[in-house]
């Protein structure tokens, strides 16, 4: 295999990758939503229209297996969850705005 393949066999990779953590429907608007500081679960589920529990639940654990965000259980009745953003996290936002900017500009 050539040079100019082996690149692009493995910008394709890369692509793939990056799409399992945040190629999911819900990833996006997760991470938008959580950059604007931690959530609890309720809180989040409210923020995000149209999102049912159980696709939350799954993107969240998704995203936490993944690195992207971070959750803090505090025991309380009942209890406590909170969701916050990882530096990972952070470092999507800028991609995630520029996504929507584009949708904007070219979406009909």
């Amino acid at each position: 295999m050539d040079k100019k393949n082996t690149k692009i066999s493995e910008q394709t990779c890369s692509l793939r990758e990056v799409l399992e953590i945040i190629g999911g429907k819900w990833a996006m608007p997760i991470i938008y939503t959580l950059s604007k500081g931690k959530l609890r679960f309720n809180e989040l589920e409210k923020s995000i229209e149209g999102i049912n529990t159980r696709m939350l639940v799954k993107e969240l654990k998704n995203m936490e297996a993944n690195g992207i965000i971070t959750r803090a259980v505090f025991a309380t009745v009942p209890p406590t969850v909170e969701y916050t953003l990882t530096k990972k996290g952070h470092k999507l936002i800028p991609s995630i705005t520029a996504l929507h900017n584009w949708g904007k500009e070219f979406s009909v």
